[in-house]
């Protein structure tokens, strides 16, 4: 391939930065100049973006406390060290590690290996379990890249159509053909965290954000939150019910306080777990409910010795359902172990977090066995995710729905009442999906707040 996929979601790419990006490597200090002694603010959410806020909050002075509902911190960022080797249930990458991603950034400032992934390093077997031919390979090319001039040029801003339906009418064989359906799914549901038909046509390659190719870092995502963790009053087991806001003031389950900042994913927003008094603004519940929230499924599965070309990065195969464990990251490119990490994607995704870990195991087994066959023994151990499932988080990430709006990401830059301030990376558009989004979002409210 000739492009990262990243690369052609962000076909309008360009490294703005503007006042977003204002902090330090360390994620600290940046509301520096405004001091916020005696000030209360209370952060809903322990997720990376709750996190920034609540510690640049503490930097200028204020009393900060973080309310979390589970039992850990870093949202979606959770790095699982039981195979041996940091297994990520989240966020794995960096997406876009060039000049000025604040993620980017914290790994080099604390030293964290980092190792670039190859997108050029791929394998695909069709539904009989034979790699592709040069010819095959040459035509899928040919497929992404005329899609990445043809979307670009032939919608409109105001387009109604899903972005599945944009893409059969560009060109059908993207939608009536194995090949084509492997593509969309692999590249386009993984990195938008949707079924194509869900996806506006017209925003979804809208927006900016960093260059670069992406990175994982091997010794696990989790190792970036210390210095987001360090001084800070969090309160885990503690889910809010009720936040309360006035020009007065504002008040988190019967806790007083200034300001409040509410980082939760949208996907508990959209469930109705926390009850805002009075009702959040119009345009604020409109953006709740219009806003994708989509999810992606994994499971690693670790094996005494591979049967798999241990050279190779990624493996796809044309499976059916569609996006059913059609791509897969391959450990020993990185790591000593025998790991190969499997991706559901779109509609299937869904399906298969509503999967037992067995049921799964099973499932993803029976892919991986129509490509190498009695080769594949029974993994040692197992590791499954479950996202949409998850009463704190019901999702992965966020992404421009059919019928919603640009503008609707933005809406929750704006204070309510000049006390209550949301963060989060579905808070902003350009970085919607990505940890450095998460980060920033949690920046600009405790800019806001100082501002206040």
């Amino acid at each position: 391939m000739t492009r990262t996929r990243r690369q052609l979601l962000g076909l309008g790419i360009a490294s703005f930065l503007g006042s977003l990006v204002t902090g330090t490597a360390s994620g600290t200090a940046q509301t520096a100049g405004r001091d916020l002694s005696g000030r209360r603010v209370i952060v809903v959410g322990a997720g990376l973006a709750g996190l920034a806020a609540a510690q640049d909050l503490r930097a200028s002075g204020a009393e900060v406390v973080v309310f979390e509902a589970g039992s850990r911190v870093g949202g979606r960022i959770r790095t699982d060290r039981s195979m041996g080797v940091p297994v990520e249930h989240g966020a794995a990458w960096i997406h876009g590690p060039g000049g000025g991603n604040p993620i980017s950034e914290l790994a080099r400032s604390q030293g964290a290996p980092r190792f670039e992934t190859d997108d050029n390093s791929l394998q695909v077997f069709d539904a009989a379990g034979n790699e592709l031919g040069d010819a095959a390979y040459a035509r899928l090319e040919r497929m992404y890249d005329g899609l990445a001039y043809g979307i670009e040029t032939t919608t409109a801003a105001n387009d109604p159509r899903s972005l599945h339906r944009a893409m059969a009418d560009l060109d059908p064989d993207l939608v009536d053909t194995p090949l084509g359906r492997w593509m969309l799914s692999a590249y386009f549901e993984f990195d938008l965290g949707a079924d194509l038909r869900q996806v506006s046509a017209a925003n979804a390659f809208e927006g900016n954000g960093f260059a670069g190719n992406d990175v994982i870092l091997p010794a696990g995502y989790d190792r970036l939150l210390a210095p987001f963790m360090a001084g800070l009053d969090i309160r885990l087991n503690t889910p809010v019910r009720r936040i309360s806001y006035a020009p007065s003031g504002a008040n988190v389950d019967g806790m007083a306080a200034d300001f409040v900042v509410c980082a939760v994913p949208l996907g508990v927003m959209k469930s109705g777990a926390i009850t805002f008094d009075p009702p959040l603004p119009a345009p604020l519940r409109d953006a709740v409910a219009q806003i994708g929230f989509g999810t992606v499924t994994k499971i690693a599965l670790k094996f005494d010795k591979p049967f798999w070309p241990t050279d190779t990065q990624y493996f796809g195969m044309m499976t059916q359902p569609q996006g059913r464990w059609n791509y897969w990251l391959n450990y020993r490119r990185f790591s000593d172990h025998n790991i190969l990490l499997g991706f559901s994607f779109g509609s299937y995704a869904a399906q298969a977090d509503r999967m037992r870990p067995s049921e799964m195991t099973h499932d993803a087994l029976k892919v991986l066995r129509s490509v190498w066959g009695t080769a594949v023994a029974h993994p040692t151990q197992v590791l499954t995710t479950h996202w949409s499932q998850d009463p704190h988080f019901k999702g992965a990430y966020s992404f421009p729905q059919t019928g919603g709006t640009i503008a609707q990401f933005d809406r929750f830059a704006q204070p309510v009442a000049g006390r209550l301030f949301m963060a989060g990376e579905h808070t902003l558009f350009d970085h919607h999906g990505t940890t450095h989004g998460a980060l920033l979002s949690g920046r600009r409210a405790a800019r806001a707040i100082a501002q206040a």
